[in-house]
């Protein structure tokens, strides 16, 4: 019999309701960017989506590391990396090729970086809004966490204080760092400098590891903690409010016409506690969650990641159809209009490119 602890969890419903939830948010925010905004700007807080995926990311690619170690035996490296390649990087490199082969289906004229910095996932790199293609930042952080996360751990597995030390110097230090550059980059009008905190706090890696490290650190749990685990399983059923509540309040933070040094330094570890403990309720067998699969989830988790990549491109091409044909942006129709086009594209680009590359993934690396 496979222990529970280490079986596939990729279809499991609660997982699947937050990655689908995730996108969801994630695509309204940036639709609103281009006007198709809902009323009461509920969409400016959107972009928590992103916190979302790294912690879902921090928690499924951490299993995925952390299990062999648990059993004793060693990471596979070129397995690993292998897998990772043919998951992220043929639909990324095509989208990459219609940004800059094909300027004008761009969202805005300039590209993010140059070429060399998307190649090599730097792209998120003194890194500014307003530019094509800047929403693949999250996808540099991520592709550096992959590239590093498994040495981490190969490192703990020796040295297993680190476990400890390791994550507390990660979040406790990015703490100290945000405080650090707001208090550097001052507003004219007071508070922080907007396009001080793109570049040096919103984008970078090193200030968005909170989430990622919460994640693995489920993970190392669920592994190597099975005890500590089957309590939170257990005490799920009284984290989803207070999740909530760490998530308002991390957003509360930041609003307002001045962005303040304690939001830059407090609010992206609150909304990753907060995103954490909804990821224990997620896995929790005593809430619905982990029973109970939505309609529509499973699909709309599955093209997730295609949906981020095409999103702005369709986004913008509605928005253009919608300016020639005089229809209001903020009109149901067009709201509806945008939401099913991003996921229609999404739906061929996996179609045609992502689910391809899964296939041959399970024949060239298969997971043990």
């Amino acid at each position: 019999m496979i222990d529970p602890r280490f079986q596939n969890r990729e279809r499991q419903p609660g997982l699947d309701l937050l990655r689908a939830l995730a996108i969801i948010v994630v695509v309204i925010y940036h639709a609103a960017l281009f006007g198709f905004k809902l009323p009461g700007r509920v969409d400016r807080f959107g972009w928590i989506g992103v916190d979302l995926f790294f912690v879902l990311s921090g928690y499924l690619i951490g299993g995925q590391l952390l299990a062999p170690l648990a059993r004793e035996k060693s990471i596979k490296l070129g397995s690993f990396f292998a897998r990772r390649v043919l998951r992220i990087m043929p639909a990324y490199f095509v989208i990459l090729v219609v940004y800059f082969l094909l300027p004008s289906w761009r969202e805005y004229p300039d590209m993010a970086q140059p070429l060399w910095k998307f190649l090599l996932s730097v792209q998120n790199i003194a890194l500014h809004g307003g530019t094509a293609f800047s929403h693949a930042w999250s996808l540099a952080v991520e592709d550096q966490f992959y590239l590093c996360l498994p040495f981490i751990l190969l490192f703990v597995n020796r040295w297993p204080r680190a476990a400890i030390i390791i994550p507390c110097l990660i979040v406790f230090g990015g703490i100290a760092l945000r405080t650090f550059l707001a208090w550097k980059n001052p507003a004219i009008d007071g508070g922080v400098s907007f396009r001080a905190f793109q570049a040096w706090i919103y984008y970078p890696s090193w200030t968005r590891l909170d989430p990622l490290v919460f994640g693995v650190v489920l993970a190392a749990i669920e592994k190597f903690r099975p005890h500590w685990w089957k309590r939170l399983m257990d005490f799920a059923i009284w984290l989803w409010l207070p999740a909530l509540v760490l998530i308002s309040y991390g957003l509360y933070l930041g609003e307002g016409d001045n962005l303040t040094v304690a939001a830059c330094a407090w609010q992206f570890p609150l909304i990753a506690l907060g995103m954490a403990a909804l990821l224990i309720c997620a896995n929790s067998p005593r809430l619905p969650f982990r029973r109970i699969a939505i309609p529509g989830a499973a699909f709309i988790a599955s093209i997730a990641y295609s949906a981020y990549l095409i999103q702005k491109l369709v986004i913008h091409a509605v928005e253009q159809f919608c300016s020639s044909h005089n229809i209001q942006p903020t009109s149901a129709l067009a709201l509806v209009g945008v939401e099913l086009c991003v996921y229609s594209a999404a739906t061929l680009l996996f179609l045609l490119v992502e689910r391809p590359f899964l296939q041959l993934r399970r024949c060239v690396a298969p997971r043990k």
